[in-house]
């Protein structure tokens, strides 16, 4: 993580906790909050493991790329097959 990033990001833990905090003094230990602080900590504890990990290289990935012809396909591809969606084709004159 670049150092800019790293910086938005524990600034923003920091308000985070600031606003448990308002929340803590406004409703006591309940449950949610509870959990709220611990959440807090959690991403704190985080982001300093992320900041003493080396960045990963980017590693983009080859793309296969397959042309399509925007021509038609040669009907004889087709002769013989069934069209399951439809029930298949009318192989006799009636």
């Amino acid at each position: 993580m670049s150092t800019t990033e790293m910086s938005e990001l524990r600034r923003t833990i920091g308000q985070l906790r600031q606003c448990v905090g308002a929340l803590r003094a406004r409703y006591g230990e309940a449950p949610a909050v509870r959990r709220l602080v611990n959440d807090v900590e959690r991403l704190d504890i985080d982001a300093i493991d992320l900041d003493q990990m080396a960045p990963v290289p980017s590693q983009a990935r080859p793309v296969d790329v397959v042309p399509v012809p925007d021509t038609p396909y040669d009907p004889a591809l087709w002769e013989g097959a069934d069209d399951e969606g439809v029930g298949g084709y009318q192989r006799h004159q009636r």
